[in-house]
């Protein structure tokens, strides 16, 4: 199999690649990683992968120098610049100085892999790569549809979108961008949906107390619940319950 390294400063970045590539598709082991140009170069006469994802802005040796010295001493390497940066002054400068591709960033899974169907197929135009990635890695889609499964099951709970950086190797920005393109709301905006909408339930319940229902759904500090559910509804909890009340009575008459 074919080797590929990625140099960036940025761990998350490492593992948003390495999750998101899909690597046995290509012929490509996963990603070997190094934090700056320097270890870069290093790593890359080291390891002599077929494929380099880098970072333009990185200390000790910054994306530009690297593929100064790298493309010339590896003219058979793809060099895929992965930035922060859309800017034409930074893409152009990437492009004269060697890069094959240039993707921003968050990395969204589709563009990286087109990204790496176009360098491997220019450095081996005569082979034949799979058409159905075969990782068991979760893929992006999966990893939302379990967020948005967990927050709809344990909205009572204490739930973090840190538990969920860590638990799927995504970085807080890009899990929170790839929620809010599928379901049109980020995951804290969700997780609050969810629990203000189930307390609306139980405050139709008239002997249920406010302090328990804002336990139920996930608040232990009952002020807290108030204010949040004034900010959802422009009404108190206990408002609210009262303009229930009003409502059952007037259909009664």
């Amino acid at each position: 199999m074919y080797k590929s390294l990625i140099i960036d400063d940025e761990k998350h970045v490492h593992t948003a690649i390495s999750k998101l590539g899909h690597w046995k598709k290509y012929n490509l082991e996963k990603p070997q990683y190094a934090e700056n140009g320097k270890e870069g170069l290093t790593a890359i006469r080291e390891l002599r992968p077929s494929l380099v994802f880098l970072d333009m802005q990185m200390p000790v040796m910054n994306g530009k120098e690297f593929l100064e010295n790298a493309s010339k001493e590896f003219p058979d390497t793809a060099f895929i610049v992965i930035s922060g940066f859309d800017d034409f002054e930074y893409t152009q400068s990437a492009i004269r100085h060697g890069a094959t591709d240039y993707l921003l960033k968050p990395v969204v899974e589709e563009d990286l892999n087109a990204a790496i169907e176009r360098a491997m197929k220019s450095l081996y135009p005569d082979e034949s790569f799979g058409s159905e990635e075969t990782t068991e890695d979760l893929n992006a889609e999966e990893v939302v549809e379990l967020i948005k499964e967990h927050i709809d099951k344990n909205y009572s709970g204490n739930i973090k979108v840190s538990d969920f950086s860590e638990k799927y190797y995504f970085s807080h920005e890009y899990l929170s961008k790839l929620f809010k393109t599928r379901y049109g709301s980020n995951i804290y905006e969700y997780l609050l949906m969810v629990r203000m909408e189930r307390a609306k339930e139980l405050l139709s319940v008239p002997d249920l107390k406010i302090q328990d229902i804002s336990l139920r759904v996930g608040y232990s500090d009952t002020n807290y619940f108030s204010k949040a559910f004034h900010n959802y509804t422009s009404l108190t909890p206990s408002e609210f319950r009262k303009k229930l009340t009003n409502n059952k009575h007037l259909l009664i008459l």
